[in-house]
């Protein structure tokens, strides 16, 4: 039976820390970490995850400035306001909530924000900086997964880390900050040969490609640690992982659950980034 890894514990002890530093900043400098969220349209998805990173910069005592734009609005004015946010002292960190409607550019729009300022590590400076291992922020998944690894007590060095899925936001990095810990990676991806063969060679298995439960039993180690990183809707609206989870969990030692796993972890890791941006754009080092 394995261990469960939870992100709602690890989230609401990060968060602890996190309001303890936020108040020591202020009471110290009156300064009060910003972070400023664009969102363009009307997506459903996108309203919920903006409104939780509002909460959660009232919750650690942050400035939360929102932007709701129409979803007719042009490239240009999308680009101007985040000139203007690139500018504004009292704003640390923007964000651009994804997806945007298909009329604009997201790598333009993306590559807009100055580099300080962008908590997402989206820009390609950041992404740089952690491929050399000389980071500011990391992408806040990948970094959620490092903390709730951390807490359990997951040794990485020496280990075969498989990373299902290489996108930009997820896979990549993630492979990157094993690679930082001296895991030996190996990233999967759709055109992988004998995956199932490759997943079960791992202890640590960190899987991220938006297909419910792909990751059967046979295809874990026995005491294998399996970090989900999916969440997908199924047809009876209940939630699930990329990982089968009820097969895999007998044979894993610690494991993420669908919901309340590396989700909580994400927004916590943005908080994170937002204070840190903060402190560095005023000269004070960590």
């Amino acid at each position: 039976m394995a261990q469960l890894m939870s992100g709602k514990i690890v989230s609401a002890q990060v968060r602890e820390n996190l309001k303890k530093e936020t108040e020591a900043l202020i009471e110290s400098t009156g300064i009060y970490p910003g972070l400023a969220v664009i969102l363009v349209g009307h997506d459903p998805a996108s309203q919920v995850y903006v409104r939780n990173k509002q909460l959660a910069c009232e919750e650690l005592g942050f400035h939360a400035f929102e932007y709701k734009l129409s979803e007719n609005t042009t490239q240009e004015q999308l680009l101007d306001l985040i000139r203007v946010l690139n500018k504004d002292a009292k704003v640390h960190g923007i964000l651009v909530q994804l997806p945007l409607p298909d009329h604009l550019d997201e790598q333009s729009v993306l590559y807009a924000i100055a580099p300080e300022k962008d908590v997402d590590a989206f820009h390609p400076m950041n992404v740089g900086k952690i491929m050399i291992g000389s980071y500011d922020v990391l992408p806040c998944t990948p970094a959620g997964v490092m903390e709730l690894l951390d807490a359990a007590g997951v040794e990485i060095a020496g280990k075969n880390c498989v990373v299902v899925g290489r996108s930009n936001i997820v896979g990549k990095p993630m492979a990157m900050l094993l690679l930082q810990r001296s895991g030996t990676v190996t990233i999967c991806h759709s055109r992988t040969k004998n995956l199932a063969e490759v997943c079960a060679a791992a202890d640590i298995l960190v899987v991220a490609i938006g297909k419910p439960k792909f990751i059967t039993a046979d295809m874990v180690k026995e005491g294998a640690v399996v970090v989900d990183v999916g969440i997908n809707r199924l047809e009876n609206k209940k939630l699930c992982g990329d990982v089968d989870f009820e097969n895999v969990e007998p044979k894993a030692s610690y494991i993420t659950p669908v919901p309340g796993g590396v989700g909580p972890m994400t927004i916590t890791m943005l908080m994170k980034n937002t204070l840190r941006a903060a402190k560095l754009q005023n000269g004070i080092k960590d």
